[in-house]
């Protein structure tokens, strides 16, 4: 790949980022009164974890501390994250999980993706051949997959892990027991979901206590997933694929648990102990471009992220982005977005069961065959029509049939940890919706995804070939983009963040914050976003909405539409001292939580 002059600018900004003072995780010896407080950055020794909760950075810090590394640290994290951010992430979820390896200076990563039911067809969302209502679909156990997340996590821990399953459940544990406080988020969150969840006895029992919305500042403990946490731990992840948790989960997708006064559809699933016996998390070789002198990692298909965001840092890589203006830069960015989302939407799916030309989506020339769309002074038409990775120089010719973007559910959550020995993961993970099905499993105090909804329900355009269709044991397209960066095979940094298929844009979008701006981490991570995929309006966050530069690119072309808020982002990154700086949201999702073990002040 080539490498523009920007890149030794870019590249010192990037590692001498400003810092400021760090935060500590609260002593582990006993539960905290009230949650940790809350900080977006944090530098110092020992390790680093980010996430969206407090609670859930200091589970990853305390089990970094009980001298566990970035493996560890990151499941304890997950599982935490399944207590305070239950709508989100948890057992009945699944994930992308990225990891650094310090000791051979490697990238690897697991596919933990749920998958569809081995009875499933390109039909699953189809009635009299027709496609069912979205939100029939999501409030169903047609849509729940087979969880991924449980073998996620014990295929990192065999891999790379120094702790046991049930060592780094113990925070997790204590937290579903004790019981979190309840903040402005969660409970707009359940407010969100208060009609469907009642719905459901025992989500209703577990989520609206007395049949209300949890109060602000109370808190809400949840014994039945303290339970399950200390079975898990205690049996492995096998009573999930194989035990009693297993026909739990069956019995619940099958014959879905809705209250009899109630007078919602809700379908039955089709999902069999024996698709949970099948499932695997897949450990696979990671996506890699080179950006400006920079090796970036991300994750292969069934997701999307990896592929995605490299094509847009190859489109982008002959663009001096540096010195580039505002209007300019958000144009070549908005641009690179749309073209990579045209060439997704074609090509990619479960390579299980597509021919996903992934080599040829992250070739240069491919890359700059569609870079030449580009214009400085012109805005393409949306939705794109797809190129040809496998005839690379036939990027620039026009025509074609466009495939539109399909809908994701946008409430995943994302978090990343890095150790003292320099071990680095990236991990996203999801029910899906918020709240995922809205279907708790009775008496085990977590939620069941609705991951199916993210294949195509119909072909998104009948004249062009749509890799997601459902089908036996597939696992549904993804946009999860957990991303590492190394230079020289040691890490700068590593972010993702959760948003559907708006993962996407944000990863980029911070990424060339970061290297090609020269914003500190944490400040790449605020930065009012945009997020084009390949359709016919941009998205704006109000501080973009609201500048002059939005009537500048409108002049151009632009089309734009209001998006209160665009992902939720957290990083870490290595520091040239040696220090680690973990970073969050300062707003975003009422913000992130950034903890060092050892905190340091800057010097």
């Amino acid at each position: 790949m080539r490498r523009d002059v920007a890149r030794n600018v870019s590249l010192t900004a990037v590692l001498a980022a400003m810092v400021t003072v760090g935060a500590a995780a609260p002593s582990s010896s006993a539960p905290p009164a009230s949650p940790p407080p809350k900080a977006p950055v944090a530098v110092g020794y020992g390790g680093a974890v980010s996430s969206v909760d407090a609670d859930a950075t200091a589970a990853g810090i305390e089990v970094l501390r009980k001298g566990g590394n970035a493996v560890d640290a990151a499941v304890a994290t997950a599982a935490a994250l399944g207590v305070t951010e239950p709508y989100s992430a948890g057992l009945g979820g699944g994930g992308y999980f990225v990891h650094y390896d310090a000791r051979t200076h490697r990238v690897e990563t697991i596919d933990g993706r749920e998958t569809a039911p081995r009875s499933a067809d390109s039909s699953l969302f189809l009635e009299n051949g027709r496609p069912i209502g979205f939100d029939e679909a999501v409030t169903s156990g047609l849509g729940v997959g087979t969880p991924g997340t449980p073998a996620t996590w014990d295929a990192a821990l065999d891999a790379w892990g120094s702790k046991s399953l049930r060592q780094v459940l113990k925070p997790a544990e204590r937290l579903a027991r004790d019981g979190f406080v309840v903040d402005a988020t969660f409970r707009s969150q359940t407010e969100g979901n208060q009609a469907r969840f009642a719905d459901f006895p025992a989500t209703r029992k577990l989520f609206l206590p007395g049949g209300r919305l949890p109060e602000i500042g109370s808190v809400l403990k949840n014994p039945d997933l303290a339970r399950t946490y200390e079975e898990v731990g205690r049996e492995g992840v096998e009573t999930l694929y194989r035990g009693r948790l297993a026909e739990d989960i069956v019995r619940t997708v099958r014959t879905p648990p809705v209250d009899p006064a109630a007078d919602r559809v809700v379908r039955p699933g089709d999902l069999t102990t024996r698709d949970l016996r099948a499932y695997r998390a897949l450990r696979q070789a990671p996506t890699r471009v080179e950006y400006r002198g920079l090796d970036v990692y991300g994750m292969a298909p069934s997701s999307s992220g990896g592929t995605t965001v490299g094509e847009a840092l190859n489109i982008l890589e002959s663009m001096d982005l540096s010195r580039a203006s505002e209007e300019r830069y958000l144009h070549r960015y908005i641009e690179a977005s749309r073209i990579a989302f045209a060439d997704r939407g074609r090509w990619v799916g479960d390579p299980a069961f597509e021919d996903v030309p992934t080599r040829g989506l992250l070739g240069q020339r491919f890359a700059d065959g569609r870079a030449c769309l580009i214009k400085d002074d012109a805005v393409l038409t949306s939705p794109l029509a797809p190129g040809d990775p496998r005839h690379p120089a036939a990027g620039c010719a026009t025509g074609g049939t466009a495939a539109p973007t399909t809908y994701e559910g946008e409430n995943t959550t994302h978090l990343t940890a890095a150790d003292k020995w320099g071990n680095v993961v990236a991990y996203t993970l999801t029910i899906e919706q918020t709240g995922g099905s809205g279907i708790t499993v009775p008496g085990r105090g977590f939620l069941l995804n609705n991951e199916l909804t993210d294949f195509s329900f119909a072909p998104a355009n009948p004249a062009v070939h749509d890799p997601n269709l459902p089908g036996p044991g597939k696992r549904p397209r993804s946009s999860i983009s957990p991303t590492i960066v190394l230079k020289d095979g040691r890490p700068v940094l590593a972010l993702g963040s959760p948003g559907g298929a708006t993962i996407i844009t944000t990863v980029l979008q911070t990424l060339i914050g970061a290297v090609d701006r020269g914003l500190p981490l944490v400040e790449a991570i605020a930065a009012p976003r945009a997020s084009q995929r390949n359709a016919a309006a941009t998205e704006l966050e109000p501080a973009l909405w609201n500048s002059p530069v939005r009537a500048r690119l409108e002049a151009l072309g632009h089309v734009f539409k209001a998006n209160p808020e665009i992902g939720a982002a957290t990083g870490v990154q290595r520091l040239p001292d040696g220090r680690w700086l973990a970073a969050a949201e300062k707003v975003r999702r009422g913000g992130g939580s950034a903890m060092v073990v050892t905190p340091s002040r800057q010097r």
